[in-house]
């Protein structure tokens, strides 16, 4: 007998809308290297302006859906210290995760930032992982781990003299690898037997960053520029509605239909984006061994989600009750 994830949504179309929102946080980073050419934000202002809008428009979504539910679903019990641990630390996590993307983007350029951050994600998260919880990575999840170092060294080490990758971007996406690794792992640890709604989780978590953000981005300037305000404005609405509310929305909805370790495949869409758009469309560099060094990397990172997956599989179905 096969598990199969109950869902009032058809997998095509969770596939669909998980793959639409990969494809849109990879314009997130190409919309504020725009941003940092004339507006005068910092990625500690232009990371708060993601975080308080989409936060905003996921309360009006969230408002929005219950209103149309007649039925409403009990939220499940969670102590309320453990709640409270989880939302801080995740919050915090997430705003370090933002705030260093927009960084790396900043210093480094869009298309090796992006892909340092989402390719170094899964490798800290399986080694945090087994450090923390336990978790066994197997020789498939060693092999690909190492795999996803080697293709890190030869995107650090490779460039011609720092004109393509810089250290200190690196450094920026390996700090925002790290934020999304941790707010992962509390996820999984804090989130264990209390049962919460990710969607809800979601907001809280954008509600905390936003507080964590605020006074620094106060510091290093808060408000665009007021020359060509217009253009610095749609970008910003464009960051918060579609690559943050609308994306995350669609990632959460589409989780419902398709395997996690699936959705995590589908997500190396997003650096893939990032690189195409930062090459045909800001003028970017891509060396050979940038190239060489970002395709050893998602490989590598796309070997550990299919071991994951089959890791998964393999579990469920030794703990099936044999027939008699």
């Amino acid at each position: 007998m096969h598990a199969t994830v109950s869902s009032a949504l058809p997998v095509g179309r969770g596939l669909l809308y998980v793959t639409f929102a990969a494809t849109a946080w990879g314009t997130a980073g190409a919309a504020a290297a725009l941003l940092y050419r004339g507006s005068g934000l910092g990625p500690l202002a232009l990371t708060f302006w993601r975080t308080f809008g989409g936060l905003v428009l996921l309360l009006a979504v969230r408002a929005l859906l219950r209103r149309r539910s007649r039925t409403a679903a009990p939220a499940p019990y969670e102590p309320l210290g453990r709640r409270l641990a989880r939302i801080v630390l995740t919050g915090v996590a997430l705003a370090v995760f933002q705030a260093a993307y927009f960084a790396a983007v900043e210093a480094t350029g869009l298309a090796v930032g992006t892909v340092v951050t989402m390719g170094a994600g899964p490798v800290l998260i399986a080694i945090g992982a087994r450090v923390t919880m336990g978790e066994r990575l197997g020789a498939g999840g060693v092999l690909a781990v190492a795999g996803a170092l080697a293709g890190l060294a030869v995107l650090v080490l490779g460039g011609d003299g720092g004109a393509t990758v810089r250290p200190a971007g690196v450094g920026y996406a390996l700090l925002s690898a790290a934020g999304c690794a941790a707010m992962t792992l509390i996820t999984r640890r804090l989130g264990k037997g209390g049962g919460s709604d990710p969607y809800a989780s979601t907001v809280s978590a954008f509600a905390v960053g936003a507080l964590c953000l605020l006074p620094l981005a106060a510091v290093e300037g808060l408000w665009p520029q007021a020359h060509d305000l217009g253009r610095s404005l749609c970008l910003l609405g464009y960051i918060a509605a579609v690559p943050t509310a609308l994306a995350y929305g669609l990632y959460f909805a589409g989780l419902a239909a398709v395997r996690a370790a699936t959705a995590s495949v589908i997500s190396l869409i997003e650096p893939v984006s990032a690189a195409a758009i930062a090459v045909l469309f800001l003028g970017e560099r891509l060396t050979m061994a940038t190239a060489i060094g970002t395709g050893v990397l998602l490989t590598a990172v796309a070997a550990l989600a299919v071991t994951e997956a089959r890791g998964a599989v393999s579990a469920a179905r030794s703990a099936a009750p044999v027939a008699g």
